[in-house]
């Protein structure tokens, strides 16, 4: 986890102009299930910051000098691997997503200016084909369906 040291680390660094592609990176997502009587929202949510909505029509952006796209180098697959708390609400979903921007490099993982869902591949399997086709990922095209 990241303290404001790391942040004011980031905020005092200056950019060397170094550019690279798009790098695949995993995390975990939030689903907010719906309480009786009640539709559930469709769209994932971050784990750490509780209001923020990833969509499936753009991609998701923060400011790396304070908080910006979280994610990790390898992938992860539960809760146990991604460290969270297991008390807290509702259930996760892990997959990739591909990261681009500003990006500041930590230990375990990334925080990135851009981050768009790629695939999401662990989780509750009804969860996840519900996911998959809003976020329209995982897809098999129709020439490999045969």
């Amino acid at each position: 986890m990241l303290t404001s040291n790391n942040n004011e680390l980031a905020r005092s660094l200056k950019q060397d102009g170094i550019r690279v592609g798009e790098i695949i990176a995993y995390r975990a997502w939030r689903v907010i299930l719906p309480p009786w009587f009640r539709t559930s929202d469709d769209h994932l949510h971050s784990v750490a910051m509780r209001d923020y909505v990833w969509y499936s029509d753009k991609p998701a952006c923060g400011d790396v000098r304070t908080h910006g796209i979280y994610s990790f180098r390898r992938v992860i697959r539960c809760k146990h691997e991604y460290g969270y708390d297991p008390c807290a609400d509702g259930p996760l979903l892990f997959g990739k997503i591909k990261i681009w921007g500003e990006i500041v490099e930590h230990e375990e993982g990334h925080r990135s200016e851009f981050g768009k869902i790629v695939s999401l591949d662990y989780g509750d399997p009804e969860l996840l084909r519900k996911f998959q086709k809003i976020y329209r990922v995982n897809e098999v095209p129709p020439e490999k369906a045969h």
